[in-house]
């Protein structure tokens, strides 16, 4: 066995599989199922099941089990990988999506709660309240309640579902769910949890590393008994399940990486696993995130205290809203995106005072579900493509800087990642708003990530002592053409719109801020 480390990223909208080749420094096999065009029987839109109600989302965990099998069969018939050569997998996941399972393996609920899910608003609550208040519940675990986080989850249902509740003798994570399939399901897989994915549960104590016992009583005073222990993320679990082996043609002496959520491998694979350089991920939802030493507790809860699978930490921003208004555009006006960056080239920086804040589907960070746009400085006559584009992507960047900004970091560089970064003017807008260099990553993000996480795990468990960096360094691809620096020109002006945009959010949320309409003044002239 030698040499071939996979990584596998089963995401909200496909589930990706990553093959590289630790000795030649290369990246050998890409594949992925998307669910919606693939798995056309689960009738899922962008992943989720259809017809659940509004702020509902959710998944069958079997579709992403299926996708995974047909992953694993094409991966088998593919004349130029030996498969049987794989030492070690590694399995990323969607954050916080919750998997419930009776003593049989069953599942107790035919459907995942996921990320944005936002039917947990009362949970939420009700979980703060109990704790004593939004101050202890960061002192607990680091973080506050989001709808997105499992806690809540998990209450939702016990009160909802109680039936569900009772018959459940496990819970776990995406990532979790794939690892025990993997080590053998019902068949005796391995059932644990490793600390990046599990400190966004807002259940676990990513600085204590513990279980908050306020949290779990809040909950169940027995809920212990159906959550797995949390192991290292440095890590391997066990061996694959000899019948998994042999149905997809592996070694049974390939190893399963304890693995983690997808923010964590998306830090890997996009080289961000030392001080100063920052991830952007744009896609259907915006994060940004950086390593550290030590962890970071914001005293708001807007930017989340996790764990990274290194052993360090994970501060990260997420907002709920970007390609869905960058989206929303292109439709309208019936743009592609090569227009798109021609409209923005045809409007100046700032947008004459024009602003959008884009929460056009509530809103994460801010924690505010109910949230809706707010359009501000347009007369009744600047509704054209040219200033709505604009807006859009200005208002999406400042909407994640305003966010990013509470951690005490100056970034080197900002590595972004996700479709969106190809795009010339939403790489030059980050660069000019966040007043530093950006460069967008090749590769899988996530999926790549979790694949050098395996092959690092590998290394390590023979006493190599290989450094992370060095493992990465041959499959971590930056593109050069996608640089870009801040704009000496924009900078009066991108520094007057944060303060405004800043104003706008703080405003809304009645709080006290400086005077949007004196600011807008300033901006304009």
């Amino acid at each position: 066995m030698d040499g071939l480390f996979a990584g596998l990223d089963v995401s909200t909208q496909s589930c990706k599989l990553v093959v590289v080749d630790l000795p030649a420094g290369s990246t050998v096999y890409v594949d992925s199922v998307n669910y919606d065009a693939d798995l056309p029987h689960f009738g899922t839109r962008e992943g989720v099941a259809l017809g659940l109600g509004e702020g509902v989302s959710e998944s069958d965990p079997d579709m992403w089990l299926e996708a995974l099998d047909i992953l694993l069969l094409r991966l088998k018939s593919a004349p130029e990988i030996d498969q049987s050569r794989i030492s070690c997998i590694a399995v990323s996941g969607q954050q916080h999506g919750l998997v419930a399972l009776d003593s049989q393996g069953n599942l107790t609920r035919p459907y995942s709660k996921l990320w944005n899910d936002f039917s947990t608003a009362e949970e939420c609550r009700l979980l703060t309240e109990r704790v004593g208040g939004v101050d202890r519940m960061i002192e607990e675990v680091g973080n506050t309640q989001r709808t997105g986080y499992t806690a809540p989850k998990i209450l939702h249902m016990r009160r909802h579902e109680p039936e569900h509740y009772e018959a459940t003798a496990t819970l776990f994570l995406v990532h979790n769910f794939i690892n025990w399939h993997l080590t053998g399901g019902s068949r005796g897989g391995v059932a644990v949890m490793e600390p990046g994915d599990t400190s966004g549960m807002a259940l676990w104590n990513p600085v204590s590393r513990d279980w908050s016992q306020a949290v779990v009583e809040a909950i169940d005073p027995n809920l212990r008994r159906k959550l797995p222990p949390v192991a290292r993320s440095d890590t391997s679990i066990g061996p694959i399940a000899t019948h998994i082996a042999e149905r997809y043609g592996l070694s049974r002496e390939c190893s399963v990486d304890a693995g983690s959520g997808d923010n964590m491998y998306g830090a890997i694979g996009t080289g961000n696993f030392r001080t100063g350089v920052v991830t952007i991920s744009l896609g259907t939802s915006g994060t940004a995130y950086t390593f550290m030493d030590e962890p970071y507790v914001d005293p708001t809860g807007e930017v989340a205290c996790f764990c990274d699978s290194t052993g360090h930490y994970l501060p990260l921003l997420c907002v709920s809203n970007m390609a869905n208004g960058y989206d929303a555009v292109l439709a309208k006006f019936e743009m592609t995106h090569a227009e798109f960056d021609a409209a923005i080239e045809r409007t100046a920086a700032g947008n004459d005072g024009r602003l959008l804040v884009p929460w056009y589907a509530g809103e994460r960070t801010p924690d505010l579900p109910d949230a809706a746009p707010i359009y501000f400085g347009f007369g009744v006559d600047d509704f054209s493509r040219e200033r709505l584009a604009r807006a859009v992507l200005e208002g999406h960047v400042l909407n994640l800087h305003n966010g990013f900004s509470r951690l005490p970091i100056e970034p080197e560089v900002i590595h972004l990642t996700g479709g969106l970064s190809r795009s010339p003017s939403w790489c030059q807008t980050i660069a000019d708003v966040f007043e530093v260099e950006t460069v967008a990553v090749e590769g899988e993000g996530a999926a790549l990530g979790a694949a050098i996480h395996a092959a690092w795990v590998w290394l390590k468990e023979r006493d190599t002592g290989v450094p992370l960096e060095q493992v990465a360094e041959p499959f971590v691809v930056l593109d050069r053409t996608t640089r870009k620096v801040p704009l000496a020109e924009n900078e009066r002006v991108h520094r007057l719109q944060k303060r405004l945009f800043r104003s706008l959010v703080n405003r809304a949320r009645g709080f006290e801020s400086e005077d949007p309409f004196e600011l807008r003044a300033e901006l304009t002239r």
